[in-house]
């Protein structure tokens, strides 16, 4: 198994104050390190990131200290980014496991506008606690890879610019989230943006290169309208066309209703992620669902490389 060296173990007690060095953290399940401002029920309760990358950007000139990249862990030995999101980190007496790769940089830091560039965005991996334990400086970190039968991940988003401001209530993203988890899959987020393709884009490039998710699931922006860019939009995004998903939704809701034949919604892959649109009405939504949820799991399954793609017997 792979392993590192934790060479530093770093907290701030307030957002938006850097981190400072500490010899020893307690950490809890659903919540990270006590006493950490970023510490809560979400899944980037701790940062980690490479020694070796911050010691080959100090040579560039850099100089900085051990959490001025916002990084909780610093790790010898281990290049994180390279890791797939679901590795566990058995570290000290507790027990991470990996969330995220890399994160949206939304303000230059005071690092980037000296140097030009900053790291933590691109080589930065987050993780929440799975067992409670004590990390310190010193202690190995022990990579164990992530098991191939894990639950499916899955995310949603709702394209509706009344429901992005709050003036229409989203029942569709909530038809797919329950319709998912109770296929088996482990919903890890839901977004409701505005019919904007620019936010869409960026979250559809979050989930599948950052979060890594099995298959996003999208609500509306499929249809006609002026404000319909979903489609284009995730077609933007793609590394590859999977069109005979996207087919034939729209093939059995024509047995449904004709003007099934105006919807627009596309489905393609990203990396291992599969993105399918579906149109806005919570009706659409669970009809395409029911049509397209038995099958996406071998698809699914070839994308995670645990099935080959001969035909069934």
């Amino acid at each position: 198994m792979l392993t590192g060296t934790v060479k530093a173990v770093c907290v701030s007690e307030k957002k938006g104050t850097e981190k400072h060095g500490t010899d020893r953290v307690h950490v809890r399940p659903d919540h990270g390190i006590v006493g950490d401002a970023h510490a809560g029920r979400w899944h980037r309760q701790i940062s980690l990131l490479s020694y070796d990358k911050v010691k080959a950007f100090n040579e560039k000139g850099a100089n900085v200290d051990h959490g001025a990249f916002g990084e909780n862990l610093v790790v010898e030995g281990i290049d994180f980014k390279n890791l797939p999101v679901g590795s566990h980190f058995l570290v000290g007496t507790a027990e991470l496991e990996m969330t995220q790769i890399g994160k949206e940089c939304h303000s230059h830091c005071a690092i980037f506008k000296r140097m030009g560039e900053c790291i933590m965005p691109h080589e930065g991996v987050f993780a929440r606690v799975l067992k409670e334990g004590d990390i310190s400086v010193g202690d190995m970190l022990t990579v164990v890879p992530p098991d191939p039968k894990r639950p499916f991940t899955a995310a949603v988003i709702t394209l509706s610019d009344k429901g992005a401001k709050g003036e229409r209530e989203d029942e569709s993203g909530p038809t797919a989230a329950r319709m998912l988890a109770e296929a088996g899959y482990e919903v890890v987020e839901t977004l409701l943006l505005s019919d904007e393709p620019g936010p869409l884009k960026t979250q559809l490039k979050r989930l599948a290169d950052g979060r890594q998710v099995d298959l996003v699931i999208t609500s509306g922006g499929t249809g006609f309208s002026m404000r319909d860019h979903a489609p284009e939009a995730t077609m933007e995004v793609a590394d590859r066309n999977a069109p005979g998903i996207a087919e034939y939704i729209r093939f059995r809701s024509m047995e449904v209703t004709s003007r099934a034949m105006l919807s627009r919604g596309v489905s393609v892959i990203r990396g291992k992620t599969l993105i399918v649109n579906l149109p806005g009405s919570p009706k659409a939504v669970r009809e395409s669902l029911e049509y397209i949820l038995d099958s996406l799991a071998h698809g699914i399954e070839i994308l995670r490389g645990i099935a080959s793609e001969c035909a069934r017997k």
